[in-house]
């Protein structure tokens, strides 16, 4: 039909679902109904929208990296946790309101080192290499290699598996690496290896995760910048685990000492967490709210852990070897009054490493875990630390 004014209304077959008209490709309102449309009848219409992905979609952008994360989160047994073991052994030695290490720790340099190499191992990137002979050399001397060289996105990690991956035609053993790290070596050759600033590094990566903020600070002679604590809670969380490991008193590990359901490896974790806070002469700032002879209860627990996870097979240091070193100090009175007070409910300080140990177990990938193996020949490493410096 023609209009007057020379324009045509085109009429073409309604639709199946619908029976309006369409106008000029615009879909109108029936004319059945009044020329209005109720709400149960727009509700149940088909919506059409700019894209395809809504309606039957036939792409979808996503980045294949989220799916690789995903399936190595799952081959780790958890994600990656918040903070790196050497952030939190960092985080135990600053001064919450000074924001600065104490100027006579000598340990924590070359422990924080140790850290990296720990961290490494548990995220799966580097192990100790797969040769039968490796048992006839002392735990430190095994040789150390990569065997996954994908970013961690940690600066510091991924700078230490650079040097590591360009190092594979002459491989190193854990304790070299240690000292090349620190700068322990009289080899000009190597000098390179060492890792500058590893403190002021860490500390500027817990500024950017909100846990750390930056003053300066005027120290008679030089200005310097310090890290006070921002977020008390993370520093808290951290004090808790630690001394909830190290004061319980039953064989089973409390929640409260480890990290949050879904991180990866978090007995081991919890366990090299307090060894290098240990061997990195930062542990006693844990202890504030203990008491003289819980204090000295919880570093010969942390003695007795050390021992034992600084051999391999984990516990092959023999039964009581930590309890002959301290047998009569307070820290075992202490123990000993505890488990007389708990009746038959009290265990020995043996018996609740065993506990702990068994916790580290399952998170191994059998029995010869090169990994775990490469983190007791730090360890191992760290338990003499008075002895190298």
């Amino acid at each position: 039909m023609s209009s007057a004014g020379g324009l045509s209304r085109r009429r073409v077959p309604a639709s199946a679902s619908t029976g309006d008209d369409d106008v000029d490709g615009i879909t109108g309102p029936s004319p059945s109904n009044g020329g209005s449309v109720s709400r149960s009848d727009s509700l149940t219409s088909p919506s059409y929208h700019a894209g395809s992905a809504f309606e039957g979609g036939s792409k979808i952008a996503f980045d294949p990296r989220d799916l690789e994360r995903d399936d190595e989160d799952a081959r780790l047994g958890g994600k990656p946790p918040r903070l790196t073991i050497m952030e939190e052994v960092l985080l135990l030695g600053l001064k919450d309101k000074q924001g600065y290490l104490s100027f006579w720790n000598d340990n924590i340099s070359y422990a924080l080192r140790g850290c990296i190499l720990i961290e490494l191992a548990l995220r799966r990137r580097i192990a100790l290499v797969r040769d039968p002979n490796r048992r006839q050399l002392p735990l430190p001397e095994r040789v150390v290699e990569v065997i996954d060289d994908r970013q961690t996105g940690e600066t510091i990690l991924d700078e230490t598996l650079r040097m590591m991956k360009g190092q594979e035609q002459e491989r190193m053993s854990v304790n070299s690496w240690i000292d090349l790290l620190s700068g322990e070596t009289w080899n000009v050759m190597k000098i390179g290896f060492q890792l500058k600033q590893v403190r002021e590094r860490l500390a500027k990566g817990l500024v950017d995760k909100g846990v750390l903020r930056t003053e300066k600070r005027n120290f008679l002679l030089f200005d310097m910048a310090t890290h006070p604590v921002a977020d008390v809670r993370t520093k808290e969380s951290i004090v808790t685990r630690v001394v909830a490991l190290l004061t319980t008193t039953t064989a089973a590990v409390p929640p409260a000492a480890l990290d949050k359901e879904g991180t990866q490896c978090r007995a081991a974790r919890a366990v090299c967490l307090v060894c290098a806070a240990y061997a990195a002469s930062v542990l006693d700032n844990a202890f504030g709210r203990l008491t003289y002879e819980d204090r000295e209860a919880a570093f010969q627990r942390c003695d007795d852990i050390l021992a034992e996870f600084s051999t391999w097979p984990f516990g092959s240091s023999g039964a009581g070897t930590g309890a002959a070193r301290g047998s009569s100090g307070p820290g075992r009175r202490r123990e000993a009054g505890a488990r007389i007070g708990m009746g038959s409910a009290g265990v020995s300080s043996r018996e609740i490493v065993l506990g702990l140990l068994q916790e580290v177990k399952k998170e191994m990938h059998g029995e010869e875990d090169l990994s775990f193996e490469l983190v007791a020949g730090v360890l191992e490493v760290l338990s003499k630390l008075d002895s190298l410096l």
